[in-house]
């Protein structure tokens, strides 16, 4: 059974920095590209980021290029949302997901394209 789970959220001021993590088990964590979406008070859940299964590829949201980094460390089985200049716009639960194919590089921006989610971690920014 494959399992994700999300940590690392948390209450940060305008202009900080969070680092996510989402442990992964159940399959071969190595095989799968992983995702990071969000979802905010009222709205749709949203793609953020997207890390392709040996991580290389990479694809952001355009809203957050060039502040957050998406990266694994397939040894440990642990996707990394690397989130810094944080808004208050960036508050929401975070979830990670993962492919629900094999060895795809493309930009996986869609929700369907995951067959497997986390619980989700909650990160709060004040102004």
């Amino acid at each position: 059974q494959v399992q994700l789970v999300e940590s690392g959220g948390g209450l940060v001021q305008a202009g900080g920095s969070l680092r996510l993590s989402c442990a992964a088990s159940g399959r071969t964590f190595s095989s799968y590209a992983m995702g990071w979406f969000r979802q905010a008070p009222g709205k749709e859940r949203e793609f953020v980021a997207t890390i392709d299964w040996v991580g290389v590829a990479l694809y952001y949201a355009d809203s957050m290029k060039g502040r957050f980094t998406i990266s694994r460390d397939n040894a440990k089985s642990t996707v990394y949302l690397q989130m810094n200049s944080l808004k208050p716009e960036d508050t929401a639960v975070y979830y990670c997901a993962q492919d629900s194919a094999t060895y795809r590089n493309g930009r996986l921006l869609r929700q369907g394209e995951y067959d497997y989610w986390g619980q989700g971690t909650q990160v709060t920014v004040s102004s």
